[in-house]
C-alpha cells in the first residue's frame, strides 16, 4: 500500500466518555457534476423498500354533506401541469370543520396519493408555542425515511431535500391549523404531482398572491345540515327528538361542527332527558368565558356557551382533570403524565380520560395519548387560571414536570448513556416513574415524548423553575446522539446553559457548556467547541471537579484528532492519562490510551501507538470492561497494520477477535465499526475479495443505524477493493457516492479521500475529470500538516506534473 493510503480509510469507535468521534452535521445538498445521488448497491444484494408514510388522521364520523367543498377540492385534483393549483387553502372560523373537511376529502381520494399522505397539526392557533416550518420538515423527512443523522442543519437544505424526494411522486401533504405564510412555504413540494391542503383561520393571501393557492372557504353549516349532524351522532341513543328542538340547538351551537358534536354527544350520554331540557341549559349559560379568541360574534358566543355547557356537566373529578391539563407544557400527554399532573392513579386518569373523550373535549391520538382541539385547550387553561389557586396550579405544573424529569432519569439509565447524569433533585420524586428494561425501551419513550420534553424545558425556565429547566435540559441528552434534530438540541442546551447560570450552579454550568461544545463538534465547528471546551475545563478546574476536568482534557484531545492535530492530541492525552492514575480510575485511563494511540498512529509514531494500545488492552481486560476492551484491539490492529508488513497477520488475527466480541454482545454499531478496519487489514493481507463481503455487511449495519459517515467509509473502501481486483468500472459508483456524502457532511478529510480514490479510478478512463477531483483533493489535503496529509498532497502534486 502506498504510504500516502495511510489513514485513508480509518474510521473511529462509537463514543464514549469522550473517545474519539466524528459524527458530523450535515451542510445540505451540494452536488457537483462528478457526484451522483441515489443508492449504491452491491451486486449480489438487493435494495432496500422504501415504507410510503400513511400519516392522515382517521376519517371524521358524523360527516354531513359539505358537497360544495368537496367538489372544489376535486377540481383543483383534476387539474394538472405547470398552471394547476397544487396548493388549496381551506379557511373559516374557529370550529367550522376545516380538518374534517380536510380529513374527509383525503381519506375520499388516497387512492390518487399512491406514494403516501403527509400530515402536520402546525398548531397555529394552540395557546402554546406553534410548530414551526422547520420541525415540520424534520417530521416530514423522517417519515419519508430520511435517517436523523441525514437531515441537514441548515433550513434551506431541509427543505431543498424535501423537495427533492417528494419530485416525480404523487403524495399528498396536509398542514392543519396553519397561522402564518412562513410556516407553510418551505412546505410546499415542487412536483406538479404533488397536492398540498393548508388549514387556517387567517386567509393567508400571500399564498395567492406568490404561490398561486386556491381558496375554499368554509362557512357554518346551513340549520338542516346542522340538524342532520346532531340526528347522525345521536341515532343510536335518541329517536323521538322533536324537529324544532333540533334546530333551536343547532341555532345555540351557531351551525359550529365542532359546537353541534359537542352539544350532540352530551345529548347522546342523557337519553332520558328531554332535548329541550338540555336547551334551556345552554340558554343559561352566558359568556362564562370571555378568552375564546380574537374572533367575536354570534359563532364565538355559541361555542363559547357550548364549551361551558359540556364543561359543567362534567362530574367534578374529570372537570378538573380536564382544567389542570390546559397547564401541561406539551403538544399531548399521556395516561401516565395526566396522573401526575392531576395527582391521581393512572387507574383514575384513565377513567377520567376516557370521560373527556367522550364528551368530546379531548381527541384520542394512539393508545393512552390524547390531545386537544386548540379552542378547548384555550378554555381548559383559561378555566385553570380562573378556578384553581396559583398554588394549585403550580403544585400542579410541579407534578408533571417532577414525573417528566424522573422518568427522564430512568430511561437514561436503561440507555447506559456514557454522559455523567447528574441525580434529579430539583423536585420531589413522584409517587411512580415507568420502568425501562433495556436501551431500546428508555430510547423509545425519549422519541415519543421528545416535544413534551423540550415544552416541559422551555415551561420550567418561564415559571422560574431553573433548577428544573437545568436538570431536565441535561437529562435529555441521551437522545442527542441518537435522533434529537440539531436546532433542537442547541436550543435546549441554551436554555439549560442559562438556567444554570441563573440558578449558580458551577458544576451544571459545566455539563451544559461541555454538552453545547460536544454539539458544536458533531456539526464539525471544531474551533468553537475547542473554544467553549478550554472554558468548561477553566470552570471544572475552579469548581474543583476532578471527574468532569478529566473528562474535559480527553475532550480535548478527541477535538484535535479531529481537527488531525496529532501533536496537539497528545499533549492532552497525556495529560488525561496522568489524571485519570492520579484518580484512580483505570477505565478512563485505558480510554485515554488508546486515543493516544490513535494520535502516535497519525504522527506516524508506530511503536508508541503498538505500546499505547496494548497497555490499554491490558488494563480493559484486568477491568473485564469489553467495550474498551473491543476499541484497544482495533487500535492495535489499526497501528499494527500501518506499522508495515510484519504486523498485519497479527492485526487481522487481532482485528478478528474485536469483530467476535462485537458479534457475541449483538452490538450492530459496534460491529459496523470494527468491519471497517477488519476489511481494511484484509486488502492489506491480500484478501480484497474478502474485504467486499466485509464492506458489505458494514454498508448495511451503518445504512441501519443511520450513521452516514461510516455507511461512506464503507463503500469508500468497496470501491478501493474493487481497484484491488481490477474491476475499475465497478469501483467508480462507490467512490461517487462516499464523494457525494462526505461532501453533505462537509467532511474535509475523507471528501479529500474519496477523491483521491475516485481520481485513481478514473485515470485510464477519463483523464479531465481524474485530474479534477486530484485538484480539489488537493486543495483539501493542503489544509493539513500531518504526515498522512503530506505524503497524500506530495503524491497528487507528482500526479499532476
Amino acid at each position: 500500500m502506498d504510504p500516502a493510503d495511510r489513514n485513508a480509510d480509518k474510521t473511529v469507535p462509537v463514543p464514549m466518555d469522550g473517545t474519539r468521534s466524528e459524527l458530523s452535521g450535515t451542510a445540505g445538498d451540494v452536488v457537483q457534476a462528478r457526484d451522483v445521488s441515489g443508492g449504491v448497491h452491491f451486486h449480489q444484494f438487493g435494495t432496500n423498500r422504501r415504507d410510503v408514510p400513511r400519516q392522515l388522521l382517521g376519517d371524521v364520523r358524523g360527516f354531513v354533506n359539505r358537497s360544495a367543498e368537496l367538489g372544489r377540492l376535486d377540481t383543483v385534483l383534476s387539474e394538472r401541469g405547470h398552471e394547476a393549483a397544487h396548493l388549496t387553502v381551506i379557511v373559516g372560523t374557529a370550529g367550522v370543520g376545516k380538518t374534517a373537511l380536510a380529513l374527509r376529502w383525503a381519506h375520499r381520494r388516497q387512492d390518487h396519493f399512491p406514494d403516501g399522505q403527509l400530515y402536520v397539526n402546525l398548531r397555529g392557533y394552540d395557546p402554546g408555542t406553534p410548530i414551526t416550518a422547520e420541525q415540520a420538515l424534520d417530521r416530514f423527512l423522517r417519515a419519508l425515511d430520511v435517517p436523523s443523522a441525514r437531515i441537514p442543519a441548515d433550513p434551506e437544505a431541509k427543505a431543498a431535500l424535501y423537495r427533492s424526494l417528494l419530485a416525480g411522486l404523487r403524495a399528498l401533504v396536509v398542514l392543519d391549523n396553519a397561522e402564518s405564510v412562513g410556516q407553510v412555504r418551505p412546505l410546499i413540494p415542487g412536483s406538479d404531482d404533488c397536492r398540498v391542503i393548508v388549514t387556517s383561520r387567517s386567509r393567508l393571501a400571500g399564498l395567492m398572491a406568490r404561490d398561486g393557492a386556491q381558496r375554499v372557504i368554509v362557512e357554518v353549516l346551513p340549520e338542516s345540515e346542522s340538524v342532520e349532524l346532531i340526528s347522525a351522532i345521536t341515532a343510536d341513543y335518541r329517536t323521538q327528538d322533536d324537529p324544532a328542538d333540533l334546530a333551536e340547538l343547532a341555532r345555540l351551537c351557531a351551525c359550529l361542527p365542532l359546537a353541534l358534536r359537542i352539544a350532540a354527544e352530551r345529548a347522546a350520554t342523557r337519553p332520558w332527558m328531554p332535548l329541550a331540557q338540555l336547551i334551556q341549559d345552554l340558554r343559561d349559560e352566558s359568556g362564562l368565558w370571555d378568552a375564546l379568541s380574537a374572533e367575536d360574534g354570534e359563532e364565538a358566543d355559541g361555542v363559547r356557551a357550548v364549551f361551558a355547557w359540556s364543561y359543567r356537566a362534567l362530574p367534578a373529578d374529570a372537570a378538573r382533570m380536564f382544567r389542570l391539563l390546559g397547564l401541561h407544557p406539551g403538544p399531548e400527554f399521556s395516561v401516565e403524565a395526566a396522573a401526575e399532573l392531576a395527582g391521581v392513579t393512572v387507574l383514575d386518569s384513565r377513567r377520567l380520560l376516557d370521560t373527556l373523550c367522550g364528551a368530546h373535549l379531548i381527541e384520542q391520538i394512539a393508545s393512552d395519548r390524547y390531545e386537544f382541539h386548540d379552542l378547548l385547550r384555550a378554555y381548559a387553561t383559561n378555566a385553570a387560571h380562573h378556578e384553581e389557586s396559583l398554588e394549585e396550579q403550580y403544585a400542579a405544573l410541579s407534578r408533571v414536570l417532577s414525573w417528566y424529569l424522573h422518568t427522564a432519569h430512568t430511561a437514561g439509565i436503561a440507555m447506559r448513556t456514557p454522559v455523567r447524569l447528574l441525580p434529579p433533585t430539583a423536585l420531589p420524586a413522584p409517587s411512580a416513574t415507568l420502568g425501562f428494561a433495556e436501551y431500546l425501551d428508555g430510547a423509545r419513550w425519549y422519541e415519543l415524548e421528545w416535544a413534551n420534553l423540550l415544552a416541559a424545558v422551555q415551561a420550567a425556565e418561564k415559571s422560574g423553575l431553573d433548577r428544573v429547566s437545568w436538570q431536565l435540559g441535561l437529562m435529555l441528552r441521551p437522545l442527542f446522539t441518537r435522533q434529537a434534530p440539531i436546532a433542537d438540541r442547541l436550543q435546549v442546551l441554551e436554555t439549560a446553559l442559562g438556567a444554570a447560570r441563573r440558578d449558580d450552579d458551577k458544576l451544571a454550568e459545566a455539563e451544559a457548556s461541555f454538552a453545547l461544545g460536544a454539539a458544536f463538534s458533531t456539526q464539525h465547528r471544531l474551533d468553537e467547541a475547542l473554544r467553549v471546551h478550554s472554558e468548561v475545563l477553566r470552570l471544572q478546574r475552579e469548581i474543583g471537579d476532578s471527574e468532569g476536568e478529566l473528562l474535559s482534557v480527553n475532550m480535548l484531545g478527541v477535538l484535535f484528532l479531529m481537527r488531525r492535530s496529532f501533536a496537539e492530541a497528545v499533549e492532552q492525552l497525556e495529560s488525561a492519562r496522568g489524571l485519570s492514575r492520579e484518580r484512580g480510575d483505570a477505565g478512563r485511563e485505558a480510554t485515554a490510551l488508546f486515543n493516544l494511540a490513535d494520535a502516535y498512529d497519525g504522527l506516524g509514531r508506530y511503536r508508541e501507538a503498538i505500546d499505547a494500545a496494548r497497555a490499554s488492552l491490558a488494563l480493559s481486560r484486568e477491568l473485564d470492561d469489553q467495550r474498551r476492551e473491543l476499541v484497544a484491539l482495533v487500535y492495535l490492529a489499526r497501528a499494527l497494520a500501518d506499522s508495515g508488513e510484519n504486523g498485519r497477520e497479527e492485526a487481522l488475527r487481532l482485528a478478528e477477535t474485536a469483530l467476535n466480541l462485537a458479534r457475541a454482545r449483538t452490538d450492530d454499531r459496534n460491529e459496523g465499526w470494527v468491519l471497517l478496519d477488519y476489511a481494511r487489514i484484509q486488502r492489506l493481507n491480500g484478501h480484497s475479495n474478502d474485504a467486499l463481503v466485509s464492506y458489505q455487511r458494514a454498508t448495511t449495519l451503518h445504512r441501519a443505524l443511520e450513521d452516514r459517515a461510516r455507511e461512506a467509509a464503507a463503500l469508500d473502501g468497496a470501491g478501493q477493493a474493487y481497484q484491488d481486483l481490477g474491476r475499475t468500472a465497478d469501483a467508480i459508483p462507490f467512490h461517487r457516492r462516499a464523494v457525494v456524502i462526505f461532501r453533505e457532511l462537509d467532511d474535509r478529510w475523507r471528501l479529500a479521500v474519496a477523491l483521491d480514490n475516485l481520481a485513481t479510478a478514473l485515470r485510464t478512463t477519463d483523464v479531465a475529470e481524474a485530474r479534477s477531483c486530484w485538484q480539489e483533493a488537493a486543495e483539501l489535503f493542503d489544509g493539513y500538516v500531518d504526515p498522512s496529509a503530506r505524503a497524500h498532497l506530495t503524491r497528487i502534486v507528482r500526479l499532476l506534473g
